[in-house]
């Protein structure tokens, strides 16, 4: 008997060293497995006269962080209609189709320049924007509108929202400006030939990042940008 129990223990010994690997390999699967499934959808947003393809570079920097393109999407608008009247409805079903073809509860929206201001609507207006995003990224938003709108103000009602005291830039500024629970931040360059003053990007409750001396379009593809909109992303 006590031969028996002596060849039975190194049995054991040999069969839990060969479990404990597997083991350790499940759970590590497990723990990947989970974190993609509660990782939240990206929305782009591009900016006036734009279109999704702008958001190339970010979108590849995304993907090198572990995102799948199942989890990024970029709502593409004409960028000459009505904030208010128009595109933040769009901007509203777009996010309602993404919820479903994804199942979760809420997105990011990274927005650029024009879109800033039909993404801040849709969170701040819709009855179900502050519940359906996570956070809000603005890069050179005209938040506080921009003098150089008034070029095409005459004729284009998306210029004319973006102009300093629009009806949208009033309501826009109307008490909170970053309200409820969702994350908000912005990107700004004191050499942003769109964007005057320089001071219309930052929000009062929002996390404002001064980008240095960037172009307008220089932000979206500005690695240092990048990186801190990622790393808000997972904040």
């Amino acid at each position: 008997m006590l031969r028996l129990r002596a060849r039975i223990v190194p049995l054991f010994a040999v069969v839990a060293s060969l479990l404990i690997p597997l083991t350790t390999a499940h759970a590590a699967h497990a723990a990947e497995a989970a974190e993609a499934t509660a990782r939240t959808p990206v929305v782009f947003v591009h900016g006036y006269n734009a279109d999704p393809g702008v958001w190339g570079g970010l979108r590849e920097d995304l993907k090198a962080d572990g995102y799948t393109d199942a989890e990024l999407f970029s709502f593409g608008y004409d960028t000459h209609r009505s904030v208010n009247e128009v595109l933040s409805g769009e901007l509203a079903a777009y996010i309602e189709t993404v919820k479903r073809q994804t199942g979760a509860a809420r997105v990011d929206l990274v927005a650029h320049s024009f879109g800033s201001l039909v993404t801040r609507w849709y969170v701040k207006f819709d009855a179900a924007g502050q519940s359906s995003v996570a956070h809000w990224a603005s890069l050179a938003g005209p938040n506080h509108g921009t003098s150089t709108a008034w070029a095409c103000a005459l004729w284009d009602q998306a210029c004319r929202d973006m102009t300093p005291g629009s009806y949208v830039q009033k309501r826009l500024a109307e008490g909170d400006e970053t309200p409820g629970a969702v994350r908000y931040a912005t990107w700004w360059s004191n050499c942003d030939e769109v964007i005057n003053p320089d001071s219309s990007v930052p929000l009062t409750g929002a996390v404002n990042h001064a980008a240095g001396c960037l172009d307008h379009n220089a932000l979206l593809g500005d690695d240092t940008v990048s990186q801190s909109v990622r790393a808000f992303l997972r904040s």
